[in-house]
Protein backbone atom coordinates (compact mmCIF):
# COMPACT_ATOMS: atom_id res chain seq x y z
CA UNK A 1 0.00 0.00 0.00
CA UNK A 2 1.42 3.36 -1.08
CA UNK A 3 0.52 6.35 1.04
CA UNK A 4 -0.06 9.56 -0.86
CA UNK A 5 0.48 12.70 1.18
CA UNK A 6 -2.16 15.28 0.34
CA UNK A 7 -0.52 18.73 0.26
CA UNK A 8 -3.36 20.81 -1.18
CA UNK A 9 -6.82 19.86 0.00
CA UNK A 10 -8.49 22.57 -2.11
CA UNK A 11 -7.24 20.97 -5.35
CA UNK A 12 -6.54 17.45 -4.06
CA UNK A 13 -2.86 17.59 -5.02
CA UNK A 14 -0.40 15.10 -3.57
CA UNK A 15 3.25 15.54 -2.71
CA UNK A 16 4.17 13.07 -5.46
CA UNK A 17 2.31 15.13 -8.09
CA UNK A 18 4.10 18.30 -6.98
CA UNK A 19 7.50 16.56 -7.02
CA UNK A 20 6.89 15.16 -10.51
CA UNK A 21 5.89 18.60 -11.79
CA UNK A 22 9.02 20.19 -10.29
CA UNK A 23 11.26 17.58 -11.94
CA UNK A 24 9.47 18.16 -15.25
CA UNK A 25 10.12 21.90 -14.97
CA UNK A 26 13.77 21.34 -14.01
CA UNK A 27 14.24 18.99 -16.96
CA UNK A 28 13.28 21.91 -19.21
CA UNK A 29 15.60 24.41 -17.48
CA UNK A 30 17.53 23.15 -14.50
CA UNK A 31 18.35 26.67 -13.26
CA UNK A 32 14.94 28.29 -13.47
CA UNK A 33 13.26 29.78 -10.43
CA UNK A 34 10.33 27.60 -9.43
CA UNK A 35 7.59 29.04 -7.24
CA UNK A 36 4.25 27.56 -6.16
CA UNK A 37 2.31 29.52 -8.78
CA UNK A 38 4.49 28.07 -11.56
CA UNK A 39 3.95 24.53 -10.25
CA UNK A 40 0.19 25.02 -10.01
CA UNK A 41 0.03 26.61 -13.45
CA UNK A 42 1.84 23.63 -14.96
CA UNK A 43 -0.70 21.31 -13.31
CA UNK A 44 -3.52 23.49 -14.67
CA UNK A 45 -4.57 24.36 -11.11
CA UNK A 46 -4.53 27.56 -9.11
CA UNK A 47 -4.03 28.38 -5.48
CA UNK A 48 -7.33 28.90 -3.76
CA UNK A 49 -6.73 29.51 -0.07
CA UNK A 50 -2.93 29.24 -0.64
CA UNK A 51 -2.47 27.77 2.83
CA UNK A 52 -0.45 24.97 1.23
CA UNK A 53 2.09 27.30 -0.39
CA UNK A 54 4.61 27.19 2.51
CA UNK A 55 4.62 23.37 2.24
CA UNK A 56 4.91 23.58 -1.54
CA UNK A 57 7.94 25.87 -1.14
CA UNK A 58 9.56 23.27 1.14
CA UNK A 59 8.86 20.56 -1.44
CA UNK A 60 10.33 22.76 -4.19
CA UNK A 61 13.52 23.29 -2.17
CA UNK A 62 13.97 19.62 -1.25
CA UNK A 63 13.15 18.36 -4.75
CA UNK A 64 15.43 20.91 -6.42
CA UNK A 65 18.31 20.05 -4.07
CA UNK A 66 17.85 16.33 -4.76
CA UNK A 67 17.61 16.98 -8.50
CA UNK A 68 20.96 18.79 -8.55
CA UNK A 69 22.62 16.28 -6.23
CA UNK A 70 21.58 13.41 -8.52
CA UNK A 71 22.80 15.21 -11.65
CA UNK A 72 26.18 16.24 -10.24
CA UNK A 73 25.69 19.97 -10.57
CA UNK A 74 28.95 21.73 -9.78
CA UNK A 75 29.37 23.90 -6.72
CA UNK A 76 30.05 26.91 -8.98
CA UNK A 77 26.74 26.40 -10.81
CA UNK A 78 24.84 26.09 -7.53
CA UNK A 79 26.52 29.16 -6.00
CA UNK A 80 25.82 31.21 -9.14
CA UNK A 81 22.17 30.16 -9.04
CA UNK A 82 21.87 30.96 -5.32
CA UNK A 83 23.38 34.40 -5.82
CA UNK A 84 20.91 35.08 -8.66
CA UNK A 85 18.09 33.85 -6.42
CA UNK A 86 19.15 36.16 -3.59
CA UNK A 87 19.33 39.08 -6.02
CA UNK A 88 15.83 38.26 -7.31
CA UNK A 89 14.54 38.07 -3.74
CA UNK A 90 16.08 41.42 -2.86
CA UNK A 91 14.59 43.08 -5.97
CA UNK A 92 11.15 41.77 -5.00
CA UNK A 93 11.54 43.02 -1.43
CA UNK A 94 12.46 46.49 -2.73
CA UNK A 95 9.52 46.49 -5.14
CA UNK A 96 7.13 45.41 -2.35
CA UNK A 97 8.47 48.14 -0.07
CA UNK A 98 8.05 50.78 -2.79
CA UNK A 99 4.51 49.57 -3.55
CA UNK A 100 3.58 49.82 0.14
CA UNK A 101 5.11 53.29 0.38
CA UNK A 102 3.15 54.44 -2.66
CA UNK A 103 -0.06 52.93 -1.29
CA UNK A 104 0.46 54.61 2.10
CA UNK A 105 1.06 57.99 0.46
CA UNK A 106 -2.11 57.60 -1.61
CA UNK A 107 -4.12 56.65 1.49
CA UNK A 108 -2.81 59.72 3.35
CA UNK A 109 -3.88 62.02 0.48
CA UNK A 110 -7.39 60.62 0.07
CA UNK A 111 -10.14 62.34 2.07
CA UNK A 112 -11.66 60.45 4.98
CA UNK A 113 -15.37 59.75 4.59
Amino acid sequence: MVLRMLVCSCNFITKQEIEATIVELLDEDRWQLIVPAKVYHRMKKRGRCCGCFPNVVDIIVRTTEAYHRERDSTEDQICDFLSRLKEFHEQNRRADFERRQKSNRAAERSPVS
